[in-house]
């Protein structure tokens, strides 16, 4: 495996013109080789085949006379075989045909130049059993294994197998073959295979090169797009870069706001605390002794109700700045966080609130995310227990490293179109500038629930 994908790393480095020339010019190779050598066979088959039923309706006139008595004999007279022998001796066809041989169907030597062959028989060849059938059958430089003495001539010869058939009834009695000299069709096939050979080559070089033309088109094409991809790619990474590492600003800039206004609303609340809260209980302290000074019923009455609006005001002060300041949730994990919060609202309510927490493995957050949680459970409860009467729920999970926190109630819901308040309003500001998503809904069984999501490496 190791070692293909090794061949292949080049492959696939190369620019398409050059994989198309390499592929391509293997494939138009064995192409014009596999349609070279079929039309060099086809053209050398025609020319032999054309060249052979010329001969042998030449030599058709002089031999089928001769040998008719075959149709009733066995052999061929004494005076027939000279005849054979003046017409391939004493004539111009000795200077063409090297050898005859008559056979009969059955491979039987019947008549041959060379005497030793008469009477002899042999398996019929493939082209005796076909010119026994009445087909002229031309074979050039293939000689089959009793033309011995004809290939040890080493000239080039076209054997010729010709049915001779009887003249009335047209039935094939015997079969001539001769061999024939023929330098001028050796010349013509060598011919004939060159011309092919370069007629495929040439058409071959020229689609190779149209298409290569075509294709190094493109692959320019393809290369310059690539290259503006590859800019634009370094530039789109560069970008992404620069717009992480802003998000990453932002969200610790955000973490220092929210630690920020944390202290702030801690030094408020310390103050509400020490200021405002202790000046009302010295009002609440000195109204006592006043009422004790008063002799009047009416103006005591009138005294004590100033007493009670006194109280209220220290207790509202009071419940601000218990608000206002955030327990110590530094480190602590997320389930424990929420618990505090439930606490907290459990403690100033009296109010029953179900929780569910799926978060045994919980990811690591930050001071920031800490805050959020804890202002989240806050925020929530407090809305559940102004606008739905309580019946609250805190949900808690850390599937797959993402923290999901929900608040529900059995209240009216939102409605339709919910309207932020201010609460709200603050909290998806500060969901999302620590990178993370803030949702309202209405339930399907009545109610409403916020929810709050904090990917993984929110800090």
């Amino acid at each position: 495996m190791v070692p293909t994908v090794r061949l292949a790393e080049p492959w696939r480095g190369m620019p398409l013109a050059a994989r198309f020339a390499l592929a391509g010019g293997v494939v138009l190779t064995l192409a014009a080789l596999a349609v070279g050598a079929v039309v060099t066979d086809r053209i050398e088959r025609s020319v032999v085949r054309n060249t052979a039923r010329t001969t042998a309706e030449y030599m058709d006139a002089f031999i089928s006379p001769i040998s008719q008595q075959l149709a009733v004999h066995e052999t061929l007279s004494p005076g027939a075989r000279r005849a054979l022998d003046e017409v391939f001796t004493g004539t111009p066809l000795a200077d063409r045909i090297v050898s005859y041989k008559i056979w009969r169907p059955d491979g039987q030597v019947i008549q041959a130049s060379d005497p030793d062959l008469i009477g002899r028989r042999f398996a019929p060849s493939a082209g005796l059993q076909r010119a026994a059938t009445g087909e002229v059958v031309g074979e050039f430089e293939q000689l089959d294994g009793e033309a011995e003495a004809e290939a040890a001539l080493g000239l080039p010869l076209l054997e010729i197998y010709s049915p001779i058939r009887e003249v009335w009834s047209g039935e094939v009695i015997a079969v001539a073959e001769f061999y024939e000299v023929n330098e001028r069709l050796k010349a013509d096939l060598a011919t004939a295979r060159l011309m092919t050979w370069l007629t495929v080559a040439a058409v071959g070089a020229g689609l190779g090169g149209v298409l290569y033309l075509i294709v190094l088109g493109g692959s320019r094409t393809i290369e310059a797009q690539r290259r503006d991809l590859d800019v634009r790619l370094r530039e789109l990474r560069t970008l992404s870069a620069r717009n992480l590492q802003l998000a990453r600003r932002v969200r610790h800039a955000a973490g220092r706001a929210a630690a920020g206004t944390e202290q702030s609303l801690r030094r408020i609340g310390a103050d509400l605390h020490d200021g405002p809260a202790q000046y009302l209980a010295f009002a609440a302290l000195r109204l006592d002794d006043l009422r004790e000074a008063l002799p009047d019923a009416a103006a005591r009455d009138e005294l004590d109700g100033v007493k009670d609006a006194i109280d209220r005001a220290m207790a509202e002060v009071r419940e601000i700045s218990r608000g206002l300041i955030l327990p110590d949730i530094a480190g602590l994990p997320p389930g424990r966080i929420a618990a505090m919060a439930v606490e907290a609202h459990r403690s100033r309510t009296g109010e029953t609130v179900r929780t569910r927490c799926d978060c045994a493995e919980a990811p690591e957050i930050g001071q920031a995310a800490r805050i959020c949680l804890y202002r989240f459970v806050q925020e929530g409860l407090n809305n559940a227990s102004r606008h739905a009467g309580g019946g609250s729920t805190v949900t808690l999970s850390c599937g797959d490293g993402v923290l999901s926190l929900t608040v529900a109630d059995t209240g009216p819901g939102f409605g339709s179109e919910p309207r932020y308040g201010m609460g709200l309003t603050g909290l998806r500001d500060r969901v999302e500038s620590l990178g993370g998503q803030f949702a309202v809904a209405t339930l399907p069984d009545g109610g409403g629930a916020i929810r709050m999501t904090l990917e993984p490496g929110v800090s």
